[in-house]
């Protein structure tokens, strides 16, 4: 199943186009909007940009997991799959599994569109494990956008409310700015915001190369996705189907 969505990915190039594009329009965006007044320059911006981009992309990519699975749920692909003597959960997990080429693509993206504006990590083998750290978080969050993908009936509804959902979580964190700036209640949201963790341990992977508290907090809590969410989009998928 896996096999199957690598390729679809080699016969239809376009599904790596939001991954190839979005870390170039919000690097060079986002930098050259906010790097003068919160860091003075571009190039001191970075640092903190880059390690926020890099979450904020690939979360963003594994919303396109929830709506190419309607697609195939609409074609009635999934109706042979659950004909086919394999495990049930077989046609699921190999759409996510194979969309892991889609996050590594976006990581790679940020870091080397960062890497040519000036960005320089203090540990590089620090931020190859941010990057894997990063692509392992968007994969047990791809499983919540698969559930949507099963209980919604159109692309475009799972593409709607997972962007309403994802949008706060990325934004309003400390993806892109400090925190403190916030007022007090977005302050209080962004302290427990996971996105949070995850981009604190993804700076701190960069800048140090050392393991942190943050690292552990958004490892546990993509297992916990993981083991909640997993069963949870084969139940339902079932009982639809």
């Amino acid at each position: 199943m896996a096999r199957r969505g690598l390729l679809k990915i080699r016969h239809n190039p376009q599904e790596l186009f939001d991954v190839i594009a979005l870390p170039v329009v919000f690097t060079v965006m986002f930098s050259s909007i906010f790097g003068g007044a919160i860091a003075g320059t571009v190039t001191g911006y970075l640092p903190t940009l880059i390690p926020g981009v890099l979450v904020q992309v690939t979360i963003a990519a594994s919303v396109g997991t929830g709506v190419k699975l309607r697609e195939d749920m609409n074609k009635g692909v999934f109706d042979r799959f659950r004909s086919l003597p394999i495990a049930r959960i077989a046609p699921l997990a190999g759409s996510l599994l194979a969309d892991m080429v889609r996050y590594a693509v976006a990581t790679a993206m940020t870091v080397s569109v960062g890497l040519l504006m000036g960005y320089r990590p203090a540990s590089l083998a620090g931020l190859l494990v941010a990057c894997l750290l990063v692509m392992v978080v968007a994969f047990a969050l791809s499983w919540i956008f698969a559930l949507m993908g099963v209980l919604m009936d159109k692309p475009s509804t799972v593409q709607g409310v997972s962007m309403l959902v994802l949008m706060p979580l990325t934004f309003v964190s400390n993806a892109l700015v400090p925190v403190d700036t916030m007022p007090g209640w977005m302050q209080a949201f962004a302290h427990v915001n996971p996105v949070s963790h995850l981009v604190s341990a993804v700076r701190t992977l960069a800048d140090t190369g050392r393991a942190s508290s943050e690292i552990a907090t958004s490892l546990l809590g993509a297992v916990l996705v993981l083991a909640v969410m997993a069963p949870l989009t084969v139940r339902v998928y079932m009982r639809k189907a």
